[in-house]
């Protein structure tokens, strides 16, 4: 009997931490660049000698959704969406390498390319700073150029060129933070087949109504674990009646 109560127990803490992941990714169906995360179970051996014959359920290793999200046009200047695979490099405060897919860029008080988080947008020689009183125009493949204002057309100034990288999906792996990293730790090198659209931005791959559906299911499964562990009890109840009998 106690084999149900470990499969049912374990079960619905799973089902419990799926909804939460669900949750999460419904909270960021608007966010930009943003991948769904995957959430999966199996079942592992109890490791024990008295109960070698019980199991529960466990989370496997939490994975992501790399398929591309719907592009929008914005029409702004430091708006780029990744065309295809491809991610944006950034330097955060610690001087680590991260990847992003959010292409909304802006610039700080001192003019340095970031992304809307404050991590500096990574060129080939480090950040790209941008001068005040320009017009900036970024390239498909992620040349960053400015246009005095007042200028004739043609006489532009090339600040740098955003790096663009393409590391396999197996050696992604995401942070807390929301960016991804790679599971060596070793920094990506620039991938020249990388492209950007510039004045677009890559919104969400999440699906809200399969986000939704998703959620109403897993509610069902709760409730299912609950009533075996309701079975169970009663018919413990019953059993210790009919030995009391005997």
């Amino acid at each position: 009997m106690d084999r149900v109560i470990y499969t049912a127990m374990t079960g619905a803490k799973n089902v419990l931490d799926r909804q939460a992941t669900t949750s999460h990714n419904l909270a960021n169906a608007a966010t930009t660049g943003f991948r769904a995360q995957l959430d999966s179970a199996r079942a592992v051996q109890v490791l024990n000698t008295i109960l070698p014959t019980r199991a529960f359920v466990a989370d496997s290793t939490v994975g992501t959704d790399f398929s591309t999200g719907p592009i929008q046009q914005t029409g702004r200047d430091l708006d780029v969406a990744v065309q295809g695979q491809g991610w944006i490099s950034v330097q955060l405060a610690d001087g680590s390498e991260a990847l992003t897919r959010n292409g909304s860029l802006e610039t700080n008080e001192n003019g340095v390319l970031q992304t809307q988080s404050g991590a500096n947008v990574l060129g080939e020689n480090g950040p790209i700073t941008i001068p005040p009183g320009v017009t900036v125009t970024i390239a498909k493949d992620g040349t960053v150029t400015a246009t005095e204002e007042g200028f004739k057309p043609g006489a532009t100034n090339v600040l740098g060129r955003i790096k663009l990288v393409n590391p396999p999906e197996a050696n992604i792996v995401r942070g807390d933070d929301g960016l991804f990293r790679l599971k060596d730790g070793t920094t990506p090198e620039a991938d020249a087949g990388v492209s950007l659209m510039s004045g677009a931005l890559e919104g969400s791959n999440v699906s809200v109504v399969d986000a939704m559906v998703d959620m109403i299911s897993l509610a069902r499964q709760f409730e299912m674990q609950m009533s075996m562990l309701k079975n169970v009890e009663s018919n413990d109840t019953k059993a210790a009646q009919i030995m009391s009998l005997s």
